[in-house]
Order: C-alpha cells, then sequence, then structure tokens
C-alpha cells in the first residue's frame, strides 16, 4: 500500500511534537523547570559581560565593551552548548528507534530548535538588560545580522550532526568534546577584536568560521566597527559546507546508527 507524501508528512510532524514534548519533560523536570534554561545561559553571559565592562571601560572600536562582550558571548554560547547537547540527541533517542516512525534526525532537529529557541530568550532578555541599563546601542543592519545568525546555527546543526554521528560509532570522542572546545572562547574573538590583532597575524585566526560570525555580528550592529579581515562569504561557505557534508554522513549511515 502505497502512503501518501502528505501522510507521511502528517506522521513526521507528530513525531516531531512528541520528541519535543518528550525532550522539554526530560531537560526541565527540576523545580526551577524551563526558566532555568533562559536564565543560566543569560546570567553567565551577563556576568562575564560585565566584568569585562569594569576592568576595560570606554568603547572597543566604536562598541561599548559591554555590548562588544555580549555579541560575542551569546555567539560563541550559541555555537558550543548546542554542539554538546545536540549532538547526544542520537544517542538520548536510542530507545525510541524501536519505532520504525522515529528517525535519527529527527530528535536532532528537535533538540537543535530547543536549544535556538532558548537562545532567542536569552538574546530578547539581553535587549531588556540593555534597556534597562540605558546603554546606548543600534542596529544598522538588521537583516546582515538575522542572515549572519542563522548561518551561524546551520553551521552549529551541521557539526552537530557530524559529531554525533562520530560519537555513534566511536563512543569515546565525547569525552574530548569539552577538551576541543574550549580554547574556542580565545581563538574566536570573544573577548577580543580582530582589529586589535597585526594584519600580518589575522590568517592564523581568520581559518576558524567563528571569528567571521561574531565580528560580522558586530559589524552588523555597529557599521563603524568594521568588517575588515572578516567576510560575509565565508561565514555562508563554511555553514553550506558544513551542511553538505553533514546530510552526506548522515544518508551514509542513518542505518548504522540505528543499529547501535
Amino acid at each position: 500500500m502505497k502512503v501518501s507524501l502528505r501522510k507521511q508528512l502528517n506522521v513526521w510532524k507528530s513525531v516531531l511534537f512528541a520528541l519535543f514534548l518528550r525532550e522539554m519533560q526530560s531537560q526541565f523536570n527540576d523545580k526551577l523547570g524551563l526558566a532555568w534554561a533562559f536564565i543560566e545561559p543569560f546570567a553567565f553571559i551577563f556576568g562575564l559581560s560585565y566584568m569585562r565592562s569594569m576592568m576595560g571601560g570606554g568603547d572597543v572600536h566604536s562598541i561599548p565593551v559591554f555590548i562588544f562582550m555580549m555579541i560575542g558571548m551569546i555567539s560563541i554560547q550559541s555555537f558550543i552548548t548546542p554542539l554538546n547537547s545536540v549532538s547526544a540527541a542520537f544517542k538520548r533517542n536510542r530507545p525510541l528507534y524501536a519505532f520504525r516512525q522515529v528517525q535519527p534526525i529527527s530528535g536532532l532537529i528537535v533538540s537543535c530548535f530547543v536549544e535556538f529557541s532558548i537562545k532567542i530568550v536569552v538574546i530578547i532578555l539581553a535587549f531588556i538588560t540593555l534597556f534597562l541599563l540605558k546603554i546606548p546601542t543600534q542596529l544598522d543592519n538588521a537583516l546582515l545580522l538575522i542572515v549572519i545568525y542563522l548561518a551561524l546555527w546551520a553551521f552549529t546543526f551541521s557539526l552537530s550532526c557530524i559529531l554525533g554521528i562520530i560519537t555513534a560509532y566511536v563512543p569515546e570522542v565525547n569525552k574530548v568534546t569539552g577538551l576541543l572546545t574550549r580554547p574556542l572562547f580565545f581563538i574566536s574573538c570573544t573577548f577580543f577584536s580582530l582589529q586589535d590583532i597585526p594584519m600580518e597575524y589575522w590568517h592564523y585566526l581568520t581559518w576558524n568560521p567563528l571569528v567571521h560570525f561574531i565580528e560580522l555580528a558586530r559589524f552588523a550592529c555597529f557599521k563603524s566597527y568594521g568588517d575588515n579581515g572578516v567576510s560575509v562569504e565565508f561565514a555562508l561557505a563554511s555553514s553550506f559546507t558544513a551542511f553538505f557534508f553533514a546530510v552526506c554522513l548522515y544518508h551514509l549511515t542513518w542505518k548504522g546508527i540505528l543499529s547501535r
């Protein structure tokens, strides 16, 4: 009996919604519940940004230090936190693979959507905080900021998929993921600007797509900051390339993931 595409999509939608409810229940079942999912990353980002502004003060290439740090922290947290949690979705949903309607990619999409939603709320809280503290801010190119942030999440989703597949076959990889991602705080222009580095050393940092995402996000907010050394084309190409390899690798290995 041939099943129509519309019916298949309806079944997949029901599966995604069921996995979403399961994800919410498993992650936020303590007393603080869902509120802690927003408060914890916001407090971390706000705390580090505030301490950095107290130490440095003034502006960083026309951007107030507090906003400069907040943009960097939100961007890097939008990559590192989901990379560790989303990549574990394959293993976390393994008991559900007994149902043929549940595919490994479904859990990955739901987990990424939950993390994305949390970060959007954190960004809203950050804007409210800036307003309450009466810190002058601006947004010169909203479209560029949206494109860059969505490209960052496409890049994060793709690498999470690749890491999740590798972990499914080699579980020991999960133990070193934290060690490999921690240096990203220091080589992704989170705490400093690329313009603070002599131009002849830029190539040691600009191979990292996160540098382009973070610096371009600052440029989208403050046009006076400039986009020296970074490229929108490189950021988008990095996301597309990572997504292409993730889709290809998943297509080749998804049946193996089911049997792991």
